[in-house]
């Protein structure tokens, strides 16, 4: 339908982000391979980061996908192909994993055969952690993110040519709802491995449900971000309401408050336990200039947008969600430093610059991908009846600027 279509400035103005995104990405992973040579030794660490970083706003616009489709919602509605083209670049993270493959042994040590040999308790977590097992998982959880986002794509664009197949939708809930659960099981073994496998010898039971949160977080601050920089333009302008922008922005309050619930109830439970091979993990990151980063990331990924995203008029007003929405990303990215970099360098305060190019570096390719899968097809999924096309009220165009 024409009412679904963006009008011509907003297409140019994204294609010609798309393509400075694609140069961006270009040019940030010739500094990365220069950087290879310059800083060898951080480089891998950096490279996960951001690596990381993009793969959690993939992951958030799976999960997005996956609830919208099993509880509905109009608040779903107005970002479903937005998370859609999120989730159409997760072969790109896929490719660039093998980067992470490389430098295995240079950032897991129970990669190593000899570290292995002298130690009791990697010996006995061996059958779990070893290369071609983490391998084979790493593809068993690819293979089923790529797939579930692919079929949901593919039904979603069916359905707007034939909106009343009921099959079609039937199969999207189908999938949708033990989706969810295999997402929880999939995001918690990635994390396991990907992540808290960096320091062998320590482990969380909430660290795979924090990382799946984490997720959730930077997937729905990353949409609003895009949404509210788009929400001047048709079909935004007569069809976004005040209503729907406030859905978003409680739902991105839930998700970064039950993220320090989780951080919290693990910290706490590890400090009433007080069992030394618990809590090293807290003791690296709370000294030599790192409990600077984790006030600072208390303070201001949960309480500053606690506080402001609890205002009405915070989240009525999209230029503001925005910002706070765009905040939060970035301290998603200060939080996967404060939990990766530790790991090499306990209790000594460490950020390396390569990690700043490579969430640069990776993050143009995503959004060249990103960019180019929302200007390929209708903004808005036509056959939503909850979607008001000819008769859209409270318009929110006026809050913009």
């Amino acid at each position: 339908m024409n009412d679904l279509k963006a009008d011509d400035k907003l297409l140019s103005r994204l294609q010609s982000f798309q393509k400075n995104a694609l140069l961006i990405g270009v040019a940030g992973f010739v500094l990365l391979a220069i950087g290879y040579f310059l800083e060898s030794e951080t480089f891998f660490i950096s490279y996960l980061i951001g690596w990381v970083f993009w793969m959690q706003v993939a992951l958030g616009g799976l999960l997005l996908l996956l609830i919208q489709n099993t509880i509905g919602g109009r608040w779903g509605v107005i970002v479903q192909r937005l998370a859609e083209a999120a989730t159409a670049t997760l072969p790109l993270l896929a490719a660039l994993f093998l980067v992470i493959v490389v430098g295995i042994p240079h950032l897991y040590h129970w990669a190593h055969a000899d570290a292995v040999a002298h130690d009791a308790l990697l010996q006995a977590k061996a059958p779990y952690l070893n290369v071609p097992f983490f391998l084979v998982r790493a593809i068993i959880y690819f293979a089923i993110w790529i797939g579930a986002a692919t079929l949901l794509r593919n039904w979603s664009a069916q359905l707007d040519q034939a909106p009343d197949d009921e099959n079609i939708r039937k199969k999207l809930r189908n999938l949708s709802s033990p989706g969810i659960l295999i997402f929880g099981f999939t995001v918690t073994f990635a994390s396991i491995d990907w992540m808290m496998s960096l320091e062998p010898h320590w482990y969380s039971t909430i660290y795979g449900m924090s990382f799946g949160v984490s997720a959730m977080t930077s997937g729905f601050a990353f949409l609003i971000v895009v949404l509210m920089r788009m929400i001047k333009y048709k079909p935004w302008n007569t069809l976004v309401k005040t209503l729907d922008v406030s859905d978003l922005g409680n739902w991105l309050l839930a998700s970064v408050m039950l993220w320090a619930y989780l951080l919290f109830s693990q910290f706490l439970i590890i400090w009433a336990a007080d069992l030394p091979e618990e809590t090293t993990w807290y003791l690296a990151r709370t000294a030599g200039g790192w409990q600077w980063i984790a006030i600072g990331n208390v303070a201001l990924h949960f309480f500053l947008p606690f506080f402001f995203l609890l205002v009405r008029g915070t989240k009525k007003a999209p230029a503001r969600l925005c910002k706070v929405a765009a905040f939060v990303l970035l301290m998603r990215f200060v939080d996967l430093i404060w939990m990766i970099m530790p790991a090499f360098s306990p209790g000594k305060l460490a950020i390396p610059w390569l990690s700043v190019v490579a969430v640069i570096a990776i993050g143009g390719l995503f959004m060249a991908i990103f960019l180019q899968q929302i200007t390929r097809s209708n903004f808005l999924p036509s056959y939503d009846s909850r979607l008001p096309i000819h008769d859209a009220t409270e318009e929110v165009s006026s809050h913009a600027h």
